[in-house]
């Protein structure tokens, strides 16, 4: 086994950690965006996101607890995803979350695994696994609005005000909640709406 502190793993570990750190903020950015475009739901796919990342962070910030006091020096290339539509934001964090998926914590995986950090390496493999459900979930809303059908369906569906938590079967989502007199931006499609049974 190679010694922690002088692995690569200790490296790609506090890479790890900034990059979920970077996704956390990038994601409550685009969240302040989505809200200037009156879509409360994408901002809060946005928001739920940014809370897993920041989850992600302090997973393989606690692998480097016995590294306290001391300083790691890493490089690594972030994205810049400075747009100025949700839909954009949603196509570039899809993008960087199939990246994580597939190259990024598939590579730190296989790095801790063969340093010996067998447990380590688990937790890069699992946490991959989960950024690819973010970048799906992030395609699918980008699809929706794509489409122009985030608040409209082909077939009748239900909807739910993430305000208040009112329920509406129909094709289209109301223009704004008959119970809070929250607008249409606060609709999301029953099936995707947190804490459904």
């Amino acid at each position: 086994m190679v010694d922690f502190k002088n692995s690569e793993t200790a490296k790609n570990l506090m890479r790890a950690f900034a990059g979920e750190s970077q996704a956390r903020n990038r994601y409550t950015i685009a969240a302040d965006q989505a809200k200037k475009e009156g879509l409360y739901v994408v901002q809060s796919v946005f928001l739920f996101t940014a809370e897993q990342e920041r989850a992600h962070a302090q997973v393989f910030y606690d692998y480097l607890k016995e590294l306290k006091g001391e300083n790691i020096q890493i490089d690594g290339g972030y994205p810049i995803d400075q747009y100025d539509k949700s839909l954009d934001l949603l196509k570039a964090a899809r993008h960087n979350e199939y990246e994580e998926f597939q190259d990024v914590y598939q590579n730190f995986g296989k790095t801790a695994k063969e340093e010996g950090f067998a447990q380590i390496a688990d937790g890069f493999f699992r946490i991959g696994d989960i950024e690819k459900i973010h970048g799906d979930r992030f395609q699918l809303f980008a699809d929706y609005l794509e489409k122009n059908q985030l608040f409209v369906s082909e077939v009748e569906t239900g909807w739910m005000c993430l305000n208040c938590g009112f329920a509406f079967r129909g094709t289209k989502a109301p223009a704004s909640c008959p119970v809070c007199h929250h607008e249409q931006g606060y609709f999301i499609r029953l099936e995707l709406a947190p804490y459904i049974q």
